[in-house]
C-alpha cells in the first residue's frame, strides 16, 4: 500500500526531519511505501495524494488538498514516540480483519437490520471477517461473546443511539450512526479502519474518561436516545387505555368503575406506563449525554417535569440540563485515585440531581409548560387550513429522508404529544409513514415497465413493510432514483397527513401500522383514517408513474 505523510512542524524542523525519518524506517519494516512531504518540500503531487492508500497527517498538517478523502492525524510526539503506531491502520488494512460491530436504531426495527446487513456485504466485499450484534426492538441478537471482542482487530459502532462500551475498553473503535452502513458500507468500513482510536469508556474506576469519539455525538442522537427508550411506554401505555375504553366506556377511569378489568387497565396504562414516558425520556437523553451518571439526574428532572406540567418539551429540557450538567461535573471534579469510585454512585448523582431539580424547579419548568399548555391548546383546536397544513408538513418529513434525522424529528414531536392527550398528530405521521413503501408497492404493480425486475420484486416487501409502518422499506428505491421518487413519495405523504389532520383523526398507538388499527378505541375516525391512507397511496404510485422513466427493454 502506497502511504502518504504530510508534515507541518513549523519551528519544530528538526523533529519533522527525525519524524520523517522514523515513518521511513517503520514503513521499510512493515513493508510500507510511503511518500513524505515536510513543510511543503517536496511537494507531493495531486496524482500522488489520489493514488494513495492512506494518508497521514503530522502536526499542523491541514486537509485542504485533500477533498473529500478521510486522513488520520497524529501529533509530532506520537510520530516520534511510536512511528510504527501510526502506520498501523495503514498496515491493518493490507491483511483481513476480525471486526465486531453492532447497529441499532430509535425504534429498533428496520435501521437496526439494514445497517448490519450493509456492514456484513462490505466486509465480505472487502476480504475481512465480521460478527454484527444488532440492538433492536427486542434486543440484542447475535450478541457478541467476550472472546469475539478480544479477538477483534476492530470495533464499528452503527447506530443512532446510545450503545454501551464498557466491554470494548481498550479496542480500537469507530462510532457513525446507521446513515453510512446503509449507504456505503465499504467506505464505511475503511474510515473506520482508518480512524479508529482505543476505546476509554466512562466507568465505575474512571469516572474521567470519556468514550472514544463522544464528542462527535449531537444532541440529535442523544435525543433519539431517549426516544428510543421511551417508545415501549408509549405503546404499552397506549394500547391499555385503548382497551380500557373499550371494555369500560370513556369514563373507566372512574371510581365508579373502581376494580373493574376496565379501570385495572387504566391505571397501568395511565397512572404507570404514562407516567413514566417523560421521565424514561428525559433520563436516557441524560445517559447518552454523560452515561450511568446521568440517568438518575435525568429521571429526576423529567419526573419533575411531568409534576410541574412540562410534559415531554420539559423532559427533553431536562434531560439536557443534567447530561451536560453531569457531564461537565464529571470532567471538573477531581478526587484521589482512592476516592474516585464515589463520583459515579454518589457526588454525580446528588450534585447532577440537584443541580437540575432547582433550575427544573426555578428556571425552566414554568415557562416550558406555558409553552406546552399554549401549543396543546392550539393543536386541539387546530381545525380547517391550519390542519391541513400542520399534517402536509409532517406527512413531507415523513417521507422527505424515510427513518432520517427529518423523519424521526417529525416522529419524535408526534410522540411526545402523547403525553399531552394529543393524538392527531400521531395519525397524521403515521398514515404519512406507511405511505412511501405502499406507493411504491402500488406503482410496481401499475407501471412495471418504470421498474427493473429487482425492483418489482422488492415491491412486495415494501408492500409488508408498509403496512407495518416502516417506512425504510421505499429506501432502496429513493436510493436508486432519487429526483423523481423523493418528491413523489413527499406529496403522497403530505396528503395523507393533510387528509388525516384534516378529519380530525386521532391515534393513541405509536407504532404498528395497520396491525394497531382493529383495537378498539386505538384510532378515532377509521373510516376517514383509511381513506387517507388509500388517498396517498394511489397519489403516490400515480406520481411515480408519472415522474419516473421508462426502464429500456433488455435486448
Amino acid at each position: 500500500m502506497s502511504i502518504v505523510a504530510i508534515i507541518r512542524a513549523g519551528e519544530r524542523s528538526t523533529q519533522a526531519l527525525l519524524a520523517a525519518e522514523a515513518l521511513r524506517q517503520a514503513a521499510r519494516q512493515q513493508g510500507l511505501q510511503i511518500d513524505i512531504e515536510i513543510d511543503g518540500q517536496p511537494a507531493l503531487s495531486a496524482g500522488q495524494l489520489a493514488a494513495a492508500g492512506h494518508i497521514l497527517l503530522v502536526g499542523e498538517a491541514d486537509d485542504a488538498r485533500l477533498g473529500q478523502r478521510p486522513g488520520r492525524r497524529a501529533t509530532l510526539d506520537a510520530v516520534l514516540a511510536d512511528p510504527a503506531a501510526q502506520l498501523q491502520p495503514a498496515a491493518a488494512a493490507e491483511r483481513p480483519l476480525r471486526i465486531v460491530a453492532i447497529t441499532g436504531c430509535p425504534t429498533g426495527i428496520a435501521h437496526t437490520f439494514m445497517a448490519a446487513e450493509g456492514l456484513l456485504q462490505a466486509a465480505k466485499a472487502l476480504g475481512h471477517a465480521i460478527r454484527v450484534e444488532t440492538q433492536g426492538s427486542v434486543g440484542a441478537q447475535d450478541a457478541l461473546s467476550p472472546g469475539e471482542i478480544r479477538d477483534a482487530d476492530l470495533v464499528v459502532i452503527a447506530a443512532d443511539t446510545q450503545v454501551a462500551l464498557e466491554r470494548f475498553r481498550g479496542k480500537r473503535l469507530f462510532q457513525s450512526g446507521t446513515k453510512a452502513a446503509i449507504g456505503d458500507g465499504q467506505a464505511l468500513l475503511r474510515r473506520a479502519i482508518a480512524e479508529a482510536s482505543p476505546c476509554q469508556p466512562a466507568g465505575a474506576a474512571d469516572a474521567r474518561a470519556e468514550p472514544a469519539q463522544k464528542t462527535q455525538d449531537g444532541p440529535y442522537k442523544h435525543l433519539m436516545t431517549g426516544v428510543s427508550f421511551m417508545l415501549p411506554f408509549v405503546t404499552a401505555g397506549g394500547i391499555l387505555i385503548a382497551l380500557a375504553f373499550a371494555l369500560g366506556g370513556i369514563y373507566a377511569f372512574d371510581d365508579a368503575h373502581k376494580g373493574t378489568l376496565a379501570w385495572s387497565l387504566f391505571q397501568i396504562g395511565a397512572k404507570s406506563a404514562f407516567a413514566l414516558m417523560v421521565p424514561i425520556l428525559a433520563g436516557y437523553i441524560s445517559y447518552s449525554v454523560a452515561d450511568r451518571p446521568g440517568i438518575a439526574p435525568g429521571m429526576v428532572g423529567g419526573m419533575l417535569a411531568a409534576s410541574l406540567g412540562a410534559g415531554f418539551l420539559g423532559g427533553i429540557a431536562a434531560g439536557f440540563i443534567a447530561g451536560y450538567g453531569t457531564r461537565w461535573l464529571n470532567r471538573h471534579i477531581r478526587l484521589g485515585q482512592h476516592l474516585d469510585g464515589l463520583k459515579p454512585v454518589l457526588i454525580l448523582p446528588v450534585l447532577g440531581s440537584l443541580l437540575t431539580g432547582l433550575l427544573m424547579i426555578y428556571v425552566v419548568g414554568a415557562p416550558v409548560a406555558a409553552l406546552l399548555a399554549a401549543l396543546t391548546q392550539a393543536l386541539q383546536g387546530m381545525q380547517g387550513s391550519s390542519a391541513l397544513a400542520l399534517g402536509a408538513l409532517l406527512g413531507a418529513m415523513m417521507a422527505f429522508d424515510m427513518g432520517g434525522p427529518v423523519n424521526k424529528a417529525a416522529y419524535a414531536f408526534a410522540t411526545g404529544l402523547i403525553a399531552s392527550q394529543v393524538y392527531t398528530p400521531m395519525a397524521a405521521v403515521m398514515a404519512a409513514g406507511m405511505t412511501p413503501p405502499l406507493g411504491l408497492a402500488l406503482a410496481t404493480r401499475l407501471f412495471r415497465d418504470r421498474f427493473t425486475p429487482d425492483e418489482y420484486e422488492a415491491g412486495k416487501a415494501a408492500g409488508v413493510l408498509g403496512l407495518a409502518f416502516i417506512s425504510e422499506g421505499a429506501i432502496p428505491f429513493a436510493a436508486r432514483d432519487p429526483l423523481p421518487v423523493i418528491p413523489a413519495l413527499m406529496a403522497g405523504s403530505a396528503l395523507a397527513g393533510a387528509i388525516s389532520m384534516g378529519m380530525g383523526v386521532a391515534l393513541k398507538v405509536p407504532h404498528g401500522g395497520v396491525f394497531v388499527l382493529p383495537i378498539p378505541n386505538a384510532v378515532q375516525h377509521l373510516g376517514s383514517y383509511l381513506a387517507a391512507l388509500l388517498a396517498g397511496t394511489i397519489a403516490t404510485a400515480l406520481l411515480l408513474g408519472l415522474l419516473k422513466k421508462k426502464i429500456p427493454a433488455a435486448n
